[in-house]
């Protein structure tokens, strides 16, 4: 059936926002410079409360008073909501499991669960928001208001019952992606203390991480390391070269691989074999290659905590580095070890110590001389990187089932919201 030149299922209808919302209202902001009217018991809600939560709204950043909210035009939400946000970041929908106040970036939606299912109406949103910010992004209107979302227009059942199960579909899909997520940050936290552990105690020949009670250590500029370990500076253990500029316009999608500084940022964790920037040989025959084991320092960024991050090299095909590229070139380390090393918590606050400049922070060969760095047994070296990759290959394998899950929600809300895919009722 068409309604509109809008495709409408059998037992679906179109209404507009306003048909089905009992209460639209946006909120206010108590002035900041009165004192007495935050720091109370009432929860109060920004666009950074939203867009940190997930599809429930359980706490806030900010809290106001009584006084506040008297002299605002901020209002207590009931619990159980729909708060969507209509400014800077746009459509995004979160159901308040706390009764709370709003600042007026937030339009908060009471629906008539006669009609609609909140549940349901989260998920509506939600889909829509690709469409609200296709339309901003090609018109002057950066902001939504309370007209506009009043008459947003959707197909949706008649029945709650069946709104009611496709709501659960969509939910046990967020679960499962929740939980995943919950995995990763989990994972995540644990390789990071590991990685304190080996990088600073290492692994005994039983495999076991050293400690001071079982093991004997010694004092270094960088603390307590095992008493096998030498902690020099990485000058000691190779040179420095300069990678050469390689100008955008002379890139191409043919030629021979070229990494560049921004993308030792953006596009690489820790060590790489394969690059995606390319150059037509003639450019840089007369340079020198990267060999395997270079350390690539980017020699700039914009924050002294990001200066001087660091890959190794480990490919075999011909690769040349670009400007602002710092080359370390050794082979008393394991490269994946020392990149590891290297972009780690000891050494991140030495290069912070040692970058220049403000806006643009600079990192020189000079300064990555007198970098400390520890070293020892090269076995070792390789065990402790077999211990982190593994780590690395978990969290992998996490990502990747939590970017089918994504990838799976999509299609369902794309199916089911549509009614192109009918649920059993």
């Amino acid at each position: 059936m068409e309604e509109n030149q809008v495709y409408i299922p059998d037992g679906w209808h179109l209404k507009q926002v306003q048909e089905f919302a009992v209460k639209m209202r946006s909120g206010g902001t108590p002035k900041s410079d009165n004192p007495n009217y935050y720091n109370g018991e009432i929860p109060f809600v920004a666009i950074d409360d939203l867009t940190s939560a997930n599809k429930y709204l359980e706490k806030t950043q900010k809290h106001i008073t009584k006084e506040g909210l008297i002299n605002s035009s901020a209002w207590l939400v009931p619990i159980n909501s729909l708060m969507y946000s209509i400014y800077a970041t746009l459509g995004v929908p979160r159901i308040n499991l706390i009764e709370a106040a709003t600042n007026q970036a937030i339009l908060n939606l009471i629906p008539d669960t006669n009609k609609i299912t909140l549940e349901f109406l989260y998920y509506l949103l939600l889909e829509k928001r690709s469409t609200i910010l296709a339309h901003s992004a090609h018109t002057t209107q950066s902001n939504l208001n309370a007209k506009v979302v009043k008459e947003l227009e959707f197909v949706f059942p008649k029945s709650t019952t069946e709104q009611t199960t496709i709501a659960n579909i969509l939910s046990k899909t967020d679960q499962a992606i929740a939980d995943i997520e919950a995995l990763i940050t989990k994972y995540t936290q644990i390789k990071a203390g590991l990685m304190q552990d080996l990088l600073t105690k290492g692994i005994d020949e039983n495999g076991n991480i050293r400690s001071e009670q079982t093991h004997k250590f010694k004092d270094s500029p960088l603390g307590r390391i095992p008493q096998e370990w030498a902690s020099e500076k990485l000058s000691k253990y190779g040179f420095f070269t300069k990678g050469y500029s390689i100008a955008k316009s002379n890139l191409s999608d043919n030629g021979v691989s070229c990494v560049l500084y921004g993308e030792i940022y953006t596009k690489y964790n820790f060590y790489a074999d394969t690059f995606y920037s390319k150059v037509p040989y003639e450019i840089v025959k007369d340079k020198t290659p990267l060999e395997y084991g270079d350390i690539l320092f980017a020699g700039s960024g914009e924050t002294h905590k990001d200066i001087g991050k660091c890959i190794a090299f480990i490919g075999s095909e011909l690769t040349y580095a670009g400007g602002d590229i710092i080359i370390f070139r050794t082979n008393k380390f394991n490269p994946i070890f020392l990149s590891y090393f290297l972009n780690s918590f000891i050494v991140e606050k030495q290069k912070a110590a040692l970058g220049q400049g403000s806006s643009v922070i600079h990192i020189y060969p000079d300064h990555l001389k007198q970098l400390i760095v520890v070293h020892f047994d090269i076995e070792e070296q390789n065990k402790i990187v077999e211990i982190i990759k593994n780590a690395d290959k978990h969290i992998s394998t996490l990502k990747t089932e939590l970017s089918k899950l994504l990838s799976i929600k999509t299609g369902l809300m794309q199916d089911l919201l549509t009614g192109k895919v009918r649920v059993e009722i």
